[in-house]
């Protein structure tokens, strides 16, 4: 389209080849090309006066303008995108204590409130993946477990799970807790994908045969259940309160032995992210790299 508007804008061949800085053959090919595409003769050519357009010619000709005018905004828009730090940033966690770091992290990172527009949507560790490689999600938080090998990320935290006990209940008054220990009360399971299968794995090993008393499929909820005594759970994250929602205390306290950890990572296209993304992984990386990190976790080493 560029070379056949160039040469019904010079009327000539040779002069529309020498602005393009190609051969003529290539512009007069070009023009062979679209004709048979359309089956249609576009221009008339004469040896002394030129080439021009036909009455189809410039019909095709005032179209070819608009799209190449679309073509050249499109391309401008889109390197503006990549390297604005304003927009739309869609963020899908399937992380079960994200209101804990989450929000500290958007308030560091958003360059300017008035410029961005962030979603947020809370989703399950396949849903989450999903939607990064559908282009419904910007950027993901999520476990890294069993990731898709399509996928790029990065680690942020590696976190060893604990238990959570009510206040008062026996074991608090340990220092760390075993499998056995934990496996000698009901329990309350978190209902997850990846975190179930995760938890019930742990307690295979232990004795006797833990009793399931509850399964929930949020951690608040997990936390007010076990707040109220309807068990023990284990967990990895952790918030900064002690306090359910319900008003009730609860304790963490590391397991001990050589426990597999979760792995909470960051996924996002690696290979060209937007520079609003990029700014958006550098603040989840400061967080997680800190000492202060050491907060989300409960470890026995610790």
């Amino acid at each position: 389209m560029t070379y056949f508007t160039t040469a019904l804008k010079h009327g000539n061949i040779t002069s529309a080849a020498t602005e393009l800085n190609i051969a003529a053959s290539a512009v007069g090919a070009a023009i062979d090309q679209m004709e048979e595409a359309f089956g249609l003769t576009l221009v008339t050519r004469q040896r002394a006066r030129g080439i021009q357009p036909t009455a189809s010619g410039q019909d095709v000709a005032r179209k070819c303008e608009r799209l190449l005018e679309e073509h050249r905004a499109l391309l401008s828009e889109t390197a503006e995108l990549g390297q604005s730090l304003g927009g739309v940033l869609r963020i899908g966690y399937y992380a079960p204590v994200a209101p804990a770091f989450l929000p500290a992290i958007l308030q560091d990172f958003v360059p300017d409130p008035s410029q961005v527009t962030l979603h947020l949507a809370e989703c399950d560790n396949d849903q989450a993946q999903a939607g990064l490689l559908d282009g419904r999600f910007d950027v993901i938080l999520f476990v890294s477990e069993d990731v898709s090998p399509s996928l790029g990320f990065d680690t942020l935290i590696e976190v060893p799970p604990y238990c959570l006990m009510p206040e008062g209940h026996p074991l608090a008054s340990q220092s760390m807790v075993t499998l056995n220990d934990i496996a000698a009360e009901p329990l309350v399971v978190l209902d997850r994908p990846v975190a179930g299968p995760y938890y019930r794995a742990l307690l295979e090993a232990a004795e006797p045969v833990a009793k399931i008393a509850a399964y929930a499929n949020s951690t608040e909820m997990l936390r007010a259940l076990v707040g109220a005594g309807l068990g023990l759970a284990v967990l990895n994250m952790r918030p900064d309160t002690a306090k359910t929602y319900a008003g009730d205390t609860v304790v963490a306290r590391p397991i001990l032995g050589d426990l597999r950890s979760l792995t909470l990572s960051i996924g996002y296209d690696k290979a060209r992210p937007r520079a609003l993304v990029k700014r958006f992984v550098r603040a989840c990386k400061n967080t997680f790299s800190s000492p202060s990190a050491n907060r989300f976790t409960v470890d026995k080493n610790v």
